[in-house]
């Protein structure tokens, strides 16, 4: 190991170059600050997760690839919703009926593809990128600089000195774990298990690149079309569920999509390119989101179900907010205690906004309210915005959205035996999850 007195110095060091670590790391080096990340994989390399909402498009053009991404990605109109049981059997939201109509639609992408442009434009913005470099320490004790230490793909340790360190490492969650700040849900769990497909039936014309949710008894499906004609289909389930697989994740895959007819159906030609995963998305939240000198963005700080596709933007945007707070922290030696303040609330409302509706999205309550939308005082066009992820900004959407949660609540107690089974199953696999008793493969 090198010693300290000869470390490098930077203005910032940013752990992890997926969406969120790019993006900051892009944005203030055009500030002129020197920014170092690390990245403890090399590009391009596989991540779930394809489908971006249409307040990326804003961020992506801020940061000049919006052509690149749309070279790369399927148009994305609207969103999808299937139940079998409901008479309506499909209902789509289209985003041009959100609040904001400036923002009509999204893209899927390749994560690989995606992520990569990103973390290629932060380089050619003066970023110092080394990937196959994972960090593995983080001191904060000295007044002026935090000590970073890191090691390589050849095994060579190093140690540089930041001034501020943002932590964009997803959910690997360095600080959060350094620091014992990360908290499992209580309210809602989650697992998964998904894989690439070719020959899928797509839907036609503008509905092409929509994505399709599939409700079923244990939890949901998504089906994500991209470009090259490979869907991304996966199903989101209790981990209760998940536990009671004793085959290949291949084949438990195919076992859990034959308990959705309607989605089996559209994959009866359908063959797995690649392999399948399964991986427990357990939900959790960090007590905060900043601590001395160092700043997290995205699920470095929280992870959420990903029913409404929200992980990218909470990155990317998570990214956009903390830029003039870091720079602030810079130029004033961290005496922004406001502003970091402000960040944090900001976080915090949105993400209780996207929380609350995944929370509840497997209930019956919220599967008829989605399958018969209704309009009234905005409701419909709030949920949309919030299906767009236009939730950090000043738009008029809190009033429908608390009118929408009055009548979930009316709704549930009118189903109030199916509400309380639900609801009950939920807590059973929670308090199962806490007691240590659940078993899960990765």
């Amino acid at each position: 190991m090198i010693n300290s007195d000869n470390s490098t110095e930077c203005d910032v060091v940013v752990i992890g170059g997926g969406p969120g670590g790019s993006t900051i790391s892009a944005l203030l080096a055009d500030m002129g600050w020197s920014v170092i990340l690390f990245e403890k994989d090399q590009h391009p390399r596989f991540h779930i997760g394809e489908s971006l909402l249409p307040m990326n498009l804003p961020i992506l053009e801020r940061l000049g690839v919006l052509n690149k991404v749309h070279d790369i990605g399927l148009v994305k109109y609207g969103a999808e919703f299937n139940l079998d049981a409901h008479h309506n059997k499909k209902t789509t939201f289209y985003f041009k009926n959100a609040m904001d109509k400036n923002h009509p639609y999204a893209y899927q992408v390749r994560r690989s593809e995606f992520d990569q442009i990103l973390l290629q434009n932060s380089a050619s913005k003066g970023v110092e990128v080394f990937e196959n470099t994972r960090v593995t320490d983080a001191d904060f004790t000295d007044e002026k600089y935090c000590i970073v230490h890191t090691r390589n793909i050849d095994e060579q340790e190093c140690i540089w000195k930041a001034r501020y360190v943002i932590d964009a490492s997803g959910r690997s969650t360095f600080l959060s774990n350094k620091f014992d700040l990360k908290r499992k849900s209580t309210h809602h769990n989650s697992a998964s298990i998904f894989g690439h497909f070719e020959a899928v039936e797509r839907r036609h014309d503008i509905d092409e690149g929509n994505i399709s949710i599939y409700w079923f008894k244990h939890g949901w499906f998504w089906m994500i079309p991209l470009r090259d004609g490979i869907m991304s289909v996966g199903a989101v389930c209790s981990p209760d569920y998940l536990a009671t697989r004793k085959s290949e994740p291949m084949e438990f895959l195919w076992e859990t999509i034959k308990l959705c007819p309607d989605m089996h159906e559209r994959m009866k030609n359908a063959r797995l390119v690649g392999e399948a995963r399964a991986t427990g998305n357990y939900s959790y939240l960090s007590e905060k989101t900043y601590g001395k000198n160092y700043l997290m963005i995205g699920d470095a700080f929280a992870f959420v179900d990903p029913v409404f596709s929200s992980g990218v933007y909470f990155a990317m945007n998570s990214a956009c907010m903390a830029v003039d707070v870091v720079n602030s922290c810079l130029k004033y030696e961290n005496k922004s205690p406001k502003m970091l303040i402000e960040y944090d609330n900001e976080i915090q409302k949105g993400l209780r906004t996207f929380s609350w509706f995944i929370y509840r999205f497997t209930s019956p309550a919220m599967q008829n309210m989605f399958m018969s939308p209704k309009n009234l005082f905005h409701m419909e066009e709030a949920v949309l915005s919030m299906l767009s992820g236009d939730v950090f900004r000043n738009i008029p959407v809190k009033f429908p959205i608390s009118l929408f949660k009055v009548f979930y609540y009316i709704t549930s107690i009118f189903n109030f035996r199916c509400a309380w089974a639900n609801y009950k199953s939920r807590q059973s696999f929670i308090s199962t999850i806490f007691s240590g008793e659940t078993a899960h493969r990765d």
